[in-house]
C-alpha cells in the first residue's frame, strides 16, 4: 500500500473484527497478576501464552518500567431535577474551574440551561451551557462547608465502561484502578496497568528495573467511535498530560546506555511521544495532547509495549498494530479468540517485543 514512495495508513475497516460476547471481560481477574498474557514477538509473530506474573522474568537491571499514575475518579452520580421527581445521570468529565465542571447527562433532552439538580439537601447544580459534544456546563453550589470530592468519593459510581453490562460495584472503585494510581483526573482506566501488584512492581525495584511515572488524565473521547474511512481525517479528543523532569531523566539516560524501555498502556506511550524533542530524548512537559498514532509510525520511546486487548476499530487497536503490523496484531487477536482471552479493560494482557 504506497501513494508515490510514501507507505499509505490502512483503512478504517481493516481493523475490524468480531469479538464474541463472551469474550469480553465483565469482571476483574480474582488475582491481578493471575491474568493471560500473551507475549507477541512484533517482527516474526510468534507468539507465546503465560501468566502476567511471569512478565517480571524478562526485564534486565537498567531497564525503564513507565507507568501512568493517573488516577480514575467516580464519576458517575445520580440527582433530582428541581420540581420534579425525574431523575437525572451526571457523568462527570473534567473540572473546568473551582466548582464548574463539564459532564454528560441522560436523559440529555430533560436537562436544559436554567435546570438546577440536587444530589442531596446539601448538594446541587445549576445548568449554566451546553458543549458542543452534547454535553453540559454545570456550576455546584455547596452548603455547610461540603464538598464535591468527597462526595464524589462516598456515593459516586465507578465510571465503567459501556461494553461491561452490569450495574458498578462498590468493589468496582478499587478493581478499576491500579494499585499505583495517584493523580486523580481519569474517567477510564489505564487499563493495561490494573495486572501489576505492589508485589510485582517490589520484585522489579529488587531486581534493578527503574520504575517511573506519566500523567495522562483519560476521558470518554478513549470510547469515541472513528467515524471516517481515511483515517488521516479523523481528530481525536485532547487529553491532559504530564512529564516530570524525573521521568524525562530517567528515560534519555536509559536510552543513552541502551537499555529497553518498557511502556504500560497506549496512554503512557502517547504522552511519550508527544514529548520528544529528538529521536533519542523527551523533554519534561505538561499540556493537552491529541496524538492520534495509527500505521505506519515510527516509535521513538517505546521498545516493550504491554497493553490489553482493545476494541476493533479504536484508536488503540491502531496504535498497537502501529508498534507491531496491523496483520500481525489482527492474526494474534483470532489466536486470542481461540484460546479464549478476556478483552477490553477487564480483559487480559499483551506484550509486544
Amino acid at each position: 500500500m504506497f501513494f508515490g514512495n510514501v507507505e499509505r495508513p490502512p483503512r478504517l475497516s481493516e481493523f475490524d473484527l468480531e469479538v464474541p460476547e463472551k469474550c469480553i471481560g465483565q469482571h476483574p481477574a480474582k488475582k491481578r497478576d493471575e491474568c493471560k498474557l500473551m507475549i507477541l514477538d512484533k517482527k516474526d509473530g510468534n507468539i507465546q501464552h503465560k501468566k502476567f506474573k511471569d512478565i517480571t522474568s524478562l526485564f534486565n537491571k537498567g531497564d525503564v518500567l513507565v507507568l501512568n499514575n493517573t488516577k480514575v475518579f467516580s464519576a458517575r452520580l445520580y440527582a433530582s431535577k428541581e420540581k420534579s421527581d425525574s431523575k437525572v445521570e451526571v457523568f462527570l468529565l473534567r473540572e473546568l474551574d473551582t466548582d464548574l465542571w463539564e459532564a454528560m447527562v441522560k436523559p440529555a433532552r430533560k436537562v436544559r440551561i436554567g435546570n438546577k439538580l440536587f444530589f442531596n439537601d446539601k448538594i446541587g447544580c445549576d445548568v449554566i451551557d451546553n458543549t458542543v459534544s452534547g454535553g453540559r456546563v454545570l456550576r455546584f453550589e455547596f452548603k455547610e462547608n461540603e464538598n464535591l470530592y468527597p462526595f464524589i468519593d462516598k456515593y459516586g459510581n465507578a465510571p465503567l465502561p459501556p461494553y461491561i453490562k452490569r450495574p458498578s460495584k462498590d468493589s468496582d472503585k478499587k478493581d478499576y484502578q491500579t494499585v499505583y494510581a495517584s493523580e486523580r483526573g481519569s474517567v477510564a482506566a489505564p487499563t493495561a496497568g490494573i495486572h501489576f501488584t505492589k508485589e510485582m512492581l517490589d520484585a522489579l525495584k529488587k531486581k534493578g528495573v527503574n520504575i517511573t511515572y506519566i500523567t495522562l488524565h483519560i476521558g470518554l473521547g478513549t470510547f469515541k467511535p472513528i467515524l471516517v474511512e481515511d483515517l488521516t481525517r479523523h481528530n481525536m479528543d485532547s487529553e491532559y498530560y504530564e512529564v516530570s523532569q524525573e521521568t524525562a531523566e530517567t528515560i534519555n539516560v536509559a536510552r543513552q546506555k541502551k537499555k529497553k524501555i518498557w511502556v504500560v498502556g497506549t496512554s503512557s506511550v502517547r504522552a511519550l511521544e508527544t514529548v520528544v524533542v529528538s529521536g533519542f530524548q523527551i523533554t519534561a512537559k505538561k499540556g493537552w495532547t491529541d496524538k492520534f498514532i495509527y500505521p505506519p509510525y515510527h516509535f521513538k520511546m517505546c521498545d516493550r509495549l504491554i497493553t490489553n486487548f482493545h476494541q476493533p476499530k479504536s484508536t488503540l487497536m491502531m496504535l498497537v498494530s502501529a508498534f507491531s503490523n496491523k496483520d500481525t496484531v489482527m492474526k494474534a487477536y483470532q489466536e486470542a479468540i481461540k484460546k479464549k482471552y478476556k478483552f477490553y479493560s477487564y480483559g487480559d494482557s499483551m506484550l509486544l517485543l
